[in-house]
Order: structure tokens, then C-alpha cells, then sequence
């Protein structure tokens, strides 16, 4: 089965969302530089284009993983949303580089901050605006199990704590007079950035690589299996894969080998339509095999993991249950 469009999870409204609060808090962190001269505000403010310049990418992406299969691309454009979020990492490490580059100079040759008041003021209403399109943006990658909305809430979220940060440093400098903690706060900064990179980096080169489905995944497969298994029926060589938001299984389905095509066939469609209903993202593969003949059982480089193995290597789906 094919994976189409669903005109329900356009969801490049949140895209557009983030690309609207990008804007606006780089006009009010760039604003806050300005009067304050602060290399911390500084930091902050680029960390907001490179917000800006994900949110354009993650515009992109989810417009081409909207699209339905072709003839190009028979399992749709979901992976698109992994190239945005490894875009956005490698963004994040030029702004981070900007930033400790122009900490280190700052550090040697430190200035004073001036409009302390007012420039820390309109960073936090910069902040807050990020926050709460942070949540949004958050919530509705975790519900429609979008990777790149995921990405850039995250990395907005990440960008408020941030903020935060600055804010203290700034502060500190007017209570304190010490410069340098300016420059040292833009440093921490840096490294958060850096990390957050890591992590968006990590996430999509393992959807990129076609990375299993978690083990409590694999155990539902499992579950809505289970009803089928018997004697003369049983499963094996379960494999799982994610594509952005869709997921893949392939399975070998084993009965005896005197029953008939139509029979076997029957059997296959009432599991296909079974999992459909229990799973409706999960698109199903299944491979018909007799249940006697031993190379049933061979060149099966993952087994169905999440059920016990009986005499051969079999599943005994039907008398032993789920672990």
C-alpha cells in the first residue's frame, strides 16, 4: 500500500508561524545590541537569523514531504523533513562558530554595556514570543510526528533558555563592572548551540539510515499479530523502518505448504487489514512461505524480536504469547 497525501497534516501553517516569530525577534534582539552593545545580546540575535534561515528550510521540506508518491518516489517525499533537520544543525555550527569567534575577541578587548534597562527588556519580549511559538511548534511535531517541526521547536526552546542566559550575563556585568563576563556568557551560549546542532544532526542521519522501529513498536506489531498465530500459522522475520512520519513493516507469513494460493492469499489480506486497523500509519509488506520448508527460516537478518522463539526458530505466536 502506498502512502498518500493527507490534506489534514499540511502543516506548513506552523512553518510560516515560525518564520513570522523569527522575524520579529530579530528586529527586537538586533535592536537590543544596538543599545546596549552588548556581545552577549549580539549572540542572541544571530542565533535568531539562524532561526529564521531553518524556518524557510523547514517551509521547503514540509512542502515536499506533503506531496503523495509518484512514479519517482513510490513511498512518498516524508524523508524530506530529515534533510531540514540536519540543514538546521549545520546551520547552527556557523552561528555557533560566529559567536566564539566574537566572544574571544570581546573577551581580549572587552567594552562597556550601556542601556542596560531597555535592551534587556526587549530581549525578554523577544524571548517570549519564542517560547510560546516553541510550545506550539513542539507539540505539533510530537502530534503529527513531524521531525522538522520537532527540530524547530526544539531549537527555539533552546534559544529562549539562551536568551535567559544573556540576560543574567548583561545583568551581572551592570551589578559587577567585570566586562568580560559578557563575553563568557556569548562563550556558554556557543557551546549550548553546539550541542543542540549534535543532537538535530544525530536524529536525522538516523532517519536518513532507515533506523528501526522502537522496540515497544515492534511489540504492538506483535500484539495485533498474535490473534492469527496457531499451529499452522505463524510469523517471522519481522523488519521495521521509519520515513519521516510513515512506517514500514515487511514480514514473513508461514502456513502449511498444501494449502492453496487463494487460501494463503485470504489469510494475508485479513492480516494486512488487521494491522491496518490497529496501526494506520504502518504500511505492511507481508511474504507468503510454507511453514515445513527450512529455508522458510534462512537468510532472516532480524527475527520478530519481541516474541519468544519456539522449536525451529518459530515464533509459537499461539502458546507462548508476548514477553
Amino acid at each position: 500500500m502506498t502512502p498518500a497525501a493527507d490534506p489534514s497534516r499540511d502543516l506548513r501553517r506552523f512553518a510560516w508561524l515560525s518564520i513570522a516569530a523569527a522575524i520579529a525577534t530579530i528586529t527586537l534582539k538586533a535592536g537590543a545590541w544596538l543599545l546596549t552593545g552588548s556581545v552577549g545580546l549580539l549572540s542572541d540575535a544571530a542565533e535568531s537569523v539562524v532561526n529564521l534561515v531553518a524556518a524557510v528550510v523547514a517551509l521547503v521540506a514540509l512542502t515536499v514531504a506533503g506531496r503523495p508518491a509518484d512514479d519517482d518516489h513510490h513511498f512518498g517525499h516524508a524523508k524530506a523533513e530529515y534533510f531540514s533537520a540536519a540543514v538546521e544543525g549545520l546551520m547552527i555550527f556557523v552561528a555557533a562558530g560566529v559567536i566564539l569567534v566574537t566572544a574571544v575577541e570581546r573577551f581580549l578587548h572587552p567594552q562597556p554595556i550601556d542601556n542596560v534597562g531597555v535592551g534587556l527588556g526587549v530581549s525578554v519580549v523577544a524571548s517570549v514570543i519564542n517560547g510560546l511559538v516553541a510550545v506550539v511548534l513542539v507539540r505539533a511535531g510530537r502530534r503529527h510526528d513531524s521531525i522538522t517541526l520537532r527540530a524547530d521547536g526544539q531549537h527555539l526552546l533552546t534559544d529562549v533558555w539562551t536568551s535567559v542566559g544573556v540576560v543574567v550575563g548583561v545583568l551581572l556585568v551592570a551589578l559587577t563592572g567585570w566586562q568580560r563576563l559578557d563575553p563568557v556568557v556569548a562563550s556558554l551560549v556557543g557551546i549550548n548551540i553546539v550541542l543542540t546542532g549534535v543532537r538535530l544532526l544525530r536524529e536525522s542521519v538516523g532517519g536518513l539510515m532507515d533506523t528501526a522501529l522502537p522496540e515497544e513498536r515492534h511489540r504492538e506489531i506483535a500484539a495485533a499479530l498474535l490473534p492469527f498465530a496457531s499451529d499452522e500459522v505463524d510469523f517471522h522475520g519481522l523488519r521495521t523502518r521509519k520515513s519521516g512520519h510513515h512506517e514500514f513493516a515487511e514480514l514473513h507469513l508461514l502456513v502449511p505448504g498444501h494449502w492453496t494460493v487463494r487460501r494463503g492469499h485470504d489469510l494475508t489480506e485479513d492480516v494486512e487489514q488487521h494491522l491496518r486497523r490497529a496501526m494506520p500509519e504502518l504500511q505492511v509488506v507481508i511474504h507468503l512461505e510454507p511453514l515445513e520448508d527450512p529455508r522458510s527460516y534462512d537468510g532472516v537478518p532480524v527475527d520478530l524480536g519481541a516474541l519468544p522463539a519456539g522449536p525451529q526458530g518459530r515464533t509459537d505466536l499461539g502458546r507462548e504469547g508476548i514477553v
